[in-house]
């Protein structure tokens, strides 16, 4: 379905993809993404806002510097930098980083980007500089489907007793140094202050910190409901079963690398789990990446993943916040 043409781009919803993401492409040799897209803000953030996908396509983006000056001219606002770190990234330039930097053969499950915590970023970026042989695509799901497909009653519960999510830094899993990109305690402090955050040092030195988070959140745009948050994948059931039953022996479920739990510490239903798992499973759509790509997501209105690969693979990250 055509959604817009002009005498430099189309704008197509694909149906294969059940309209997202929506692909905008040159109609000739030369367009400039960053010139153009600066041009059109308020079309694009209009696609955005219905469809939640964007995917640039046959463009000339050249390199890590051009991709973050597109995001930018676009928003007018500095990349947000990757706070309260969940998984290891490498920075290339600025706050462009490396996409998670998870072993090839595994799978990264659905998620809206830092929806363990209440702050993240409303637009995220992916720029492909080389696509895999095989696999490695990101996948998508539309969190406002997500939110219809989980039966009522494990979504209720969710909502009225929200996820707590508690992690222990260094051992099997980022170190809090990394984690909060400092060496002092102090500063560690304040950010946990500052963010709702609960924290405390064990006799090892270690941290163990702990947030309460709402399940759900309403678009500030939409006022849709969206699904908005990462208990299947902190929870420990998310891990290989060798690596879980190994963790399991050495640490109670409190003490794992990480771990989520309803808002009162108490356990999640098996049952629950599978549901937003089978959630996610039912609304995911695929799409294979190309050599310069650059994939837009709406943070709040669609969740992304990561397919297992073969062979060399580089996309980059980039986020920013329009409301900063």
């Amino acid at each position: 379905m055509q959604l817009y043409k002009d005498e430099n781009v189309s704008i197509v919803a694909s149906a294969v993809f059940d309209e997202a993401p929506v692909t905008v492409t040159p109609l000739r040799f030369g367009v400039n993404l960053k010139q153009w897209a600066a041009d059109h803000v308020q079309l694009i953030e209009q696609v955005l806002q219905e469809h939640g996908a964007i995917l640039f396509r046959k463009f000339k983006v050249n390199g890590s510097g051009h991709f973050q000056d597109i995001i930018e001219g676009i928003y007018g606002v500095g990349l947000t930098e990757y706070e309260n770190r969940s998984t290891p990234r490498t920075r290339v330039k600025g706050n462009v980083y490396t996409s998670t930097e998870y072993p090839a053969n595994e799978t990264i499950p659905l998620h809206n980007e830092n929806a363990y915590t209440n702050k993240w970023a409303n637009r995220i970026f992916f720029f492909c500089v080389k696509p895999s042989a095989v696999g490695g695509q990101t996948p998508i799901a539309d969190s406002r489907r997500v939110f219809q497909a989980i039966p009522p009653a494990t979504r209720e519960k969710l909502i009225q007793q929200k996820i707590r999510y508690t992690r222990n830094y260094g051992h099997f899993d980022l170190h809090w140094h990394e984690v909060f990109q400092t060496t002092d305690p102090a500063e560690v402090e304040a950010y946990c202050r500052n963010n709702d955050i609960h924290y405390q040092w064990r006799p090892d030195g270690q941290l163990t910190t702990w947030q309460i988070c709402d399940a759900v959140q309403t678009h500030p745009k939409t006022g849709e409901m969206v699904w908005f948050n990462q208990a299947h994948l902190f929870h420990v059931s998310a891990l290989q079963a060798e690596v879980r039953e190994s963790l399991l022996q050495a640490f109670s479920s409190d003490l794992l690398p990480r771990n989520a739990f309803y808002g009162d510490g108490s356990e999640f239903e098996e049952s629950v789990l599978a549901d937003i798992r089978a959630a996610f499973v039912q609304e995911k759509r695929v799409f294979n990446w190309q050599m310069g790509d650059v994939l837009l997501l709406d943070n709040m209105l669609f969740a992304h993943g990561r397919e297992p690969f073969e062979g060399e693979r580089q996309v980059l990250v980039g986020m920013v916040d329009p409301r900063a």
